[in-house]
């Protein structure tokens, strides 16, 4: 009898050892794949069992989560959603993350295991932590500025810190309401449809996923080239340019909106933006010294992280000399963001130095303690300081006395550069209106913010008199607010 119940009792402990070992053959090895199968909807449900943290601007939510009783009980709600749609993007039930509702997940959603305060046990008991918070460097009335001054026209407006990188403002226009994606109801995939069939194209982030030909905002970049080159020397003499100017081994003539470009120095073609000049200058550099200097400012880099991706800005290595006239004044292949363009003059702003741009200040668990931050950012230097030095001079002779005057702010050092980006078969679109600006106040030691903006359908001439009408005010509206407080 007594060896029976030994055999019995080993035989209930090798069943028990059996089911202990495949017990955490589930939990411990297959774990991943059941939690990644689409029929098992724990996740799901305890992501969305609690609410969101929340995006902050200023120190206030720009986002929250509303309890709608159902089994995926919170859903994202959004505080002037088109505002700082460009910024947060959407989280959906449904079509999943974008932009910083995507890039900073772990976080917002709790499943980042240091939001856990012992991470390790956080990792073995895979629990979900509350929610973390995502403080952003946004400035909310220069955000405001930006967008109403867009006023629904197609377009973007970036703007930086030049000293530090920080991004303060993030537009683009049109816009929508990213709670209309929140749910799981039938409306959302309605709102999902009419958003990507919109011909506007309002959930396209104009000002980081958009690039577009630049223009004469360009020159500044082509005019930091010849200056570090020493193809200019001093930018009052005579830099005997022809206009019209033909392009190199063909007979086509580039020509002038500006009158009174032929031989014009350096600082008056910039004031009035004469394209002949700054073409020719782009072929005497040549296009080894210009790719370079376009490289330094951070073109033709696919790795920008904001933290989530920003189109690379384009520069062509491989043009012929005509095709480098063209690409000097922001034509033929030249692409760029508008965030690049605000890096551009924000490098002239702060001695030709280029702090990567950020988004993110710190994530803050849900009790308010610091998680991660910004911490220093890499810089490098896109020109040498007596040549930023320069240019600071002529963008403040645009603003002054040049095609910029609509930009100048009383009391403000104001330095900007318009432009205007043809388009479309034979130019036959219309042109884009650019313009590009920093300002320094009177009691600042440094610039404080450096701004781009692009309007699409710039109601204006052909000329390059537009950027200063069109984009200018809406940049000068933005360098008040930061200004301003």
């Amino acid at each position: 009898m007594t060896r029976h119940i030994r055999l019995a009792a080993v035989f209930c402990a090798l069943l028990l050892a059996a089911l202990l070992v495949n017990a955490t053959r589930i939990q411990v090895f297959e774990a991943g794949g059941y939690d990644e199968n689409p029929a098992n909807r724990r996740q799901t449900i305890a992501r969305y069992g609690q609410p969101r943290g929340d995006i902050l601007v200023g120190g206030r939510p720009v986002t929250g989560s509303k309890d709608t009783g159902e089994q995926l009980r919170y859903e994202r709600t959004y505080l002037d959603g088109p505002l700082y749609a460009p910024v947060t993007g959407f989280a959906s039930q449904v079509y999943g993350t974008s932009l910083l509702e995507h890039a900073e997940d772990g976080v917002l959603s709790g499943a980042d295991p240091m939001l856990a305060p012992f991470p390790l046990l956080g990792e073995l008991t895979r629990a979900r932590n509350p929610g973390g918070d995502v403080v952003t460097t946004l400035h909310a009335g220069a955000q405001r500025a930006a967008y109403d001054g867009l006023g629904g026209r197609k377009g973007a407006v970036a703007a930086v810190e030049p000293s530090t990188g920080r991004i303060l403002a993030l537009v683009s226009t049109p816009s929508y309401n990213p709670e209309a994606l929140s749910g799981n109801g039938p409306t959302v995939a309605r709102s999902w449809i009419g958003l990507n069939e919109d011909p506007d194209k309002p959930m396209l982030n104009r000002a980081v996923r958009q690039t577009y030909p630049p223009g004469s905002t360009f020159k500044v970049v082509t005019a930091a080239a010849a200056l570090d080159a020493g193809v200019v020397g001093d930018v009052d003499e005579p830099t005997v340019s022809p206009d019209p100017y033909t392009l190199p081994g063909t007979s086509t003539s580039l020509t002038n909106e500006a009158t009174g470009c032929a031989d014009v120095s350096l600082r008056a073609a910039f004031m009035w933006s004469c394209n002949t000049v700054f073409a020719k200058l782009g072929v005497r550099v040549g296009v080894g010294d210009l790719a370079a200097t376009a490289q330094a400012f951070g073109f033709n880099d696919a790795g920008v992280r904001i933290p989530y991706s920003v189109a690379p800005s384009t520069f062509d290595t491989t043009v012929d000399r005509a095709q480098l006239a063209l690409s000097a004044i922001g034509q033929y292949n030249t692409r760029a963001t508008p965030l690049q363009m605000a890096m551009v003059a924000a490098a002239v702003a702060s001695g030709g130095q280029v702090r990567e741009p950020y988004l993110v200040e710190r994530t803050v668990r849900s009790g308010g303690a610091t998680l991660t931050t910004a911490g220093s950012r890499p810089v490098r230097q896109a020109m040498h300081p007596a040549t930023a030095l320069r240019l600071r001079e002529l963008m403040t002779d645009v603003v002054r006395e040049g095609t910029g005057t609509n930009a100048a702010i009383p009391g403000v050092t104001v330095g900007g550069k318009t432009g205007t980006a043809q388009h479309g078969i034979g130019n036959s679109g219309t042109p884009y209106a650019w313009f590009v600006s920093w300002a320094e106040g009177e009691r600042d030691v440094v610039p404080k913010v450096a701004v781009a903006v692009v309007v699409e359908d710039a109601e204006a001439d052909r000329g390059e008199i537009s950027g200063g009408g069109d984009a200018a005010p809406i940049a000068r509206a933005v360098m008040e607010a930061v200004l301003g407080g």
